[in-house]
C-alpha cells in the first residue's frame, strides 16, 4: 500500500483553539508506506539541521465494534483540550460512529465509541460505548467540542436501501446523554459530515446535506442550560451532485475543512468527484453556489469523502470508490494543496471502499509534550488506526 511523495510538512498548524500555532521545525514525510510498510519521517528545511529519520511511526489500531455489535465506522473525532474535568471522554481520546448495525445494514447504526489514543491502550477487544440511541445511521458528521458536547449527524433507513428521512443533527452531553435533537429540513436535509468553529459559548457549525446537495451553516450557542440554535443559521452553499446509490446508499456533498486563517470552507463533492472552496463562509448570509473549483483528479479522486485540514495547509481527503473507481488505487487517502496540486495517496484496505472518515488532533504524551496525531477508520476491518506524527506541541 505506498504513498506516492510526501506526506506532510508541518511548518504550522491550526489549535483547535482556531489559533495558528508554529512548530519549532518543519517535518517531512518523504515516503509512507502503510499497513505492511513503513513510515519514513525526516527533518525537513527551514531551522533543520540535520536529518532525523524515524521507522516506524507509533500507531496503534482498534476494533471499532461496540458491544451490541454495530458495524461500518463513518466519522471520526479527536477530543480537544478544554473539556470539562467531569466529562466521560478525555482530551486526546478519540470517538468514532457507526453506521451500521449488526445486521449490516446501511443507516441502522446507533452507537458512539470511545478508543483511547496510547498504543498500550488499544487492542482488538470492544470499545466503550459513550453513546447509544435508537433508528439512527450515524454518518461521518461527528465533532467534539471544548464545552464537552459531542454533534453527531444521522441518516436513518429502515431497511438498508431506502432513506427514512432528513435524518437529524444530535447535540450529545459529556456524559453521552442525548440532550437535544436538531431537526430543520433546509438546514439539515441528510447530515453526511461536519465541520465546526468551536468559540466555546458560540460554535459554527457547517454541515453538508447529502440529499439536497447544499452545505449549511448551523449557528450554536452554548450555555449551562444546553444548546440553543441561533437565528443566523442559513445556507452557504448547494449545487452539488447528490443522488442514491445501490452500493453507498447516497452521494452528495460530504468531507468539510474550515480554514480560519482565510475564512474558507472547503468541500468535497464525492458526485462531482472534485474539492471546492467557499469563500466568507463563516459570516456570509447567502448561498454562495458550488463555490470555486480546486481540486479535481481523475487519477487520484476516486469519490472523495472526509476532508480535513492538515497542519501544512494541505488538504487530506478519503476515497470511497463509490465514484471514478480505480481496483489499483483501493481506498486511497489522498493529499493535495489548496491551489490543487498533488502531493500523496496511501492506501488504508486492499479492498475498495474502506476508507472513510480521517481527523487530526493532539493527544498528551508521557513526557507532558501534545503530540500531534492522525486517525483514520477503516470500514472493511471495523477499526480506527490513530498515528502518532513526529511533530509536538509544547
Amino acid at each position: 500500500m505506498e504513498a506516492s511523495r510526501s506526506l506532510s510538512a508541518f511548518g504550522s498548524y491550526i489549535g483547535f483553539d482556531g489559533r495558528v500555532k508554529v512548530a519549532r521545525a518543519s517535518r517531512f514525510v518523504r515516503r509512507a508506506v502503510w499497513g505492511t510498510g513503513l513510515l519514513a519521517l525526516s527533518l525537513g528545511p527551514g531551522r533543520a539541521v540535520a536529518q532525523e529519520t524515524i521507522l516506524p511511526p507509533q500507531s496503534a489500531t482498534a476494533s471499532t465494534v461496540p458491544a451490541n455489535g454495530d458495524l461500518n465506522p463513518y466519522g471520526i473525532a479527536f477530543v480537544p483540550q478544554g473539556v470539562p474535568s467531569w466529562s466521560t471522554l478525555k482530551p486526546g481520546d478519540v470517538v468514532v460512529s457507526n453506521f451500521n448495525a449488526k445486521s449490516n445494514l446501511q443507516g441502522t447504526g446507533t452507537t458512539i465509541v470511545k478508543l483511547a489514543t496510547a498504543a498500550s491502550s488499544a487492542s482488538n477487544g470492544t470499545p466503550p460505548t459513550f453513546f447509544e440511541g435508537s433508528g439512527l445511521g450515524l454518518t461521518t458528521a461527528l465533532a467534539v467540542l471544548r464545552s464537552g458536547f459531542v454533534l453527531a449527524g444521522n441518516v436513518p433507513t429502515t431497511d438498508g436501501k431506502n432513506v427514512a428521512g432528513p435524518g437529524s443533527l444530535l447535540v450529545i452531553n459529556p456524559q453521552g446523554r442525548l440532550v437535544m435533537e436538531l431537526k430543520d429540513q433546509r438546514l439539515l436535509d441528510g447530515p453526511w459530515d461536519l465541520a465546526v468553529i468551536d468559540a466555546g459559548s458560540r460554535v459554527k457549525v457547517f454541515v453538508s446535506d447529502v440529499l439536497n446537495g447544499k452545505v449549511a451553516r448551523i449557528d450554536l450557542a452554548i450555555g449551562p442550560n444546553g444548546v440553543t440554535l441561533l437565528p443566523g443559521s442559513t445556507i452557504v452553499a448547494s449545487g452539488y451532485l447528490h443522488r442514491t446509490d445501490p452500493a453507498a446508499l447516497v452521494v452528495g456533498p460530504t468531507g468539510l475543512a474550515y480554514d480560519p486563517l482565510r475564512d474558507v470552507l472547503y468541500v468535497a463533492s464525492t458526485g462531482d468527484n472534485a474539492v471546492f472552496a467557499v469563500y466568507g463562509a463563516a459570516a456570509t448570509n447567502h448561498d454562495g453556489g458550488m463555490g470555486r473549483m480546486i481540486y479535481q483528479d481523475n487519477t487520484h479522486l476516486h469519490g472523495p469523502l472526509a476532508l480535513a485540514l492538515a497542519p501544512n495547509g494541505h488538504l487530506v481527503a478519503a476515497n470511497g470508490d463509490a465514484v471514478n473507481p480505480d481496483p489499483k488505487q483501493p481506498s486511497e487517502i489522498v493529499e493535495f494543496t489548496v491551489d490543487g496540486q498533488f502531493i500523496a495517496q496511501l492506501s488504508v484496505d486492499a479492498v475498495q471502499g474502506s476508507a472513510f472518515g480521517l481527523a487530526f488532533g493532539f493527544a498528551p504524551g508521557t513526557d507532558g509534550k501534545q503530540r500531534l496525531q492522525f486517525a483514520a477508520v477503516d470500514d472493511n476491518t471495523n477499526t480506527a488506526t490513530v498515528w502518532t506524527l513526529p511533530t509536538d506541541r509544547r
